[in-house]
């Protein structure tokens, strides 16, 4: 049975730790709040409790984490959400669970000992964030480097290790001040080494060499002009998107709206995804319209659209992707197809298995997926331009940046549309994931929303514009251009990571095996005395 205390531990858990989540993440602004985040769990983890109890608790304190993260889509499924929460949940508590085991077997070990603990249970969270990317073709929302998207000094490690070596220093953090916490609170705290503890000084060790160790190259910036993107927002609302007694009057949306951003003589326009209401070779007015458009406003077009290819034969193609109208040749016969789809919005898996299941976007069968990361080339009036599209969600993905940054392209740009989950947090978290895919690749990353969040972050993450009403809200219907600018020392290099893409991960999984040999040959002091590692 649970003693009192840890009764009391645990509603402590369960309501510090959902707060500390939605302070740490967007659109909250007090990023502080990562670092402290798992604190709490790992200091009862360290106090060696009662296994199923502490399994039950950390399950539903993470399920909570997830459930008010995520809490914006109830606009689209309730039980989705919930389901989603406590899967989350469950996953992230595996974490806690392998915390509860280490803590106490190393609590009298030597100082070597607790630093190869510490080192492999953070290598053990990225081994973590990175299955979570993978698993059921992935969903990577939120890693702990996304609560510091506003924080290039903090995205340093990206253009090495990619976003995964951002969440080893925070993880590193938390792991260095629960040790202090449990060293301040023990029944035998070693008054001789004071606040420092082996867990506290590898993380602090970490922080300082993965952040301001690197700032050289976020300081020694020689930035020039590059091009003049308009950025057109229509914001129409997803109840009406798709209805066709609405499609002539969003058409009209689009070319009121793009022609006000025209006028401020843009080098690019961009539409966000899926602008039109008409689909791209299967209904032949759009063509015509969309070439005539781009001919009068003298500028090309990069525009999400809708595209069907091969209609009614074995060879047709659905497909969500972008596409660039050129005023002078029209609809480019090259496009950009979405490589990675939704599950269930952009197409249900299993086919035939789950075909009783319907998408939530209402659109004809399921996409096909693209399978080339090569660059769009858009003529502007000053150069070409290699524009490597990503789609939506696509971004929240590290790898569709990564391969078409290697692939050639000088710029990133997010076509989106985040109108189905409202105007909360949803959009402001998915542009967090964009300043990562920036800072990894080294690339400027210009995004284009339905509603919002409509801006660009330079190559280090750094958020240099964001679209914003006269109320200051990112939710509204309007343009305008953005003079995107460059460091000339990145013009046509490419990191590390763009280069070895994961090899990161690998390092971690090493060093998680190291630690877990390490541990195992160690047996847990005592269940009564309260563990200090």
């Amino acid at each position: 049975m649970p003693t009192v205390t840890d009764r009391k531990t645990a509603l402590f858990v369960l309501v510090l730790t959902p707060l500390l989540a939605w302070l740490a993440f967007p659109p909250a602004r007090f990023s502080e709040a990562v670092f402290v985040l798992a604190v709490p769990s790992l200091w009862w983890a360290g106090r060696a409790p009662a296994w199923r109890f502490f399994s039950g608790a950390m399950i539903t304190a993470w399920s909570l984490v997830w459930l008010v993260l995520l809490a914006w889509l109830y606009h689209v499924t309730i039980v989705g959400l919930a389901l989603i929460a406590v899967f989350l949940g469950t996953l992230s508590s595996l974490w806690f669970l392998a915390a509860r085991w280490t803590l106490p077997r190393v609590e009298a070990a030597p100082a070597m000992t607790k630093v190869v603990a510490t080192l492999g249970l953070g290598a053990l969270w990225v081994l973590g964030e990175w299955f979570r990317g993978w698993l059921f073709t992935g969903f990577p929302w939120l890693p702990l480097a996304a609560a510091e998207w506003q924080r290039p000094v903090m995205l340093a490690l990206c253009p090495l290790t990619g976003a995964h070596g951002v969440s080893l220093l925070i993880i590193l953090c938390n792991l260095g001040i629960a040790a202090y916490l449990a060293r301040a609170t023990g029944a035998r705290p070693d008054r001789r080494l004071g606040w420092f503890t082996p867990a506290f000084t590898v993380a602090m060790v970490a922080f300082l060499a993965g952040t301001f160790g690197l700032a050289g190259d976020l300081l020694g910036q020689k930035r020039v002009p590059f091009v003049r993107v308009g950025i057109v927002q229509p914001y129409i609302p997803q109840s009406l998107k798709w209805d066709p007694a609405e499609a002539t009057r969003t058409l009209e949306v689009l070319d009121r709206e793009t022609r006000k951003v025209a006028a401020l003589q843009p080098d690019l326009l961009l539409w966000p995804e899926a602008a039109s209401p008409y689909i791209l070779k299967a209904q032949p007015e759009l063509q015509p319209w969309l070439e005539k458009l781009a001919t009068n406003l003298g500028a090309p077009l990069l525009a999400g659209l809708v595209v069907l290819e091969h209609a009614n034969t074995p060879q047709e193609i659905w497909g969500n992707a972008a596409v660039v109208i050129d005023p002078e040749h029209g609809v480019q016969p090259e496009f950009y197809l979405k490589r990675h789809l939704v599950p269930f919005g952009e197409y249900v898996p299993l086919g035939r298995l789950l075909s009783w299941l319907k998408k939530v976007v209402p659109i004809g069968d399921d996409f096909q997926p693209g399978h080339s990361a090569a660059p769009l080339t858009v003529s502007t009036g000053r150069r070409p331009v290699a524009a490597g599209v990503l789609i939506c969600y696509e971004d929240v993905f590290a790898e569709p940046a990564r391969t078409s940054t290697a692939a050639g392209a000088e710029l990133l740009v997010t076509l989106t549309n985040d109108a189905w989950y409202g105007e909360g947090a949803a959009a402001y978290q998915h542009a967090a994931h964009s300043a990562l895919r920036a800072a990894e690749n080294r690339r400027p990353l210009v995004r284009c929303g339905n509603g919002g969040w409509s801006g660009w972050f330079d190559e280090f993450g750094m958020q240099r514009a964001v679209l914003t009403n006269d109320r200051g809200s990112v939710y509204f219907r309007g343009g305008e251009v953005l003079p995107l600018t460059r460091d000339v020392r990145w013009v046509g290099r490419r990191t590390l990571y763009t280069e070895r893409g994961d090899w990161f991960v690998g390092v971690c999984a090493a060093v998680v095996l190291l630690s877990g040999w390490v541990v195992a040959r160690r047996k847990v002091v005592s269940a009564e005395v309260p563990p200090h590692p």
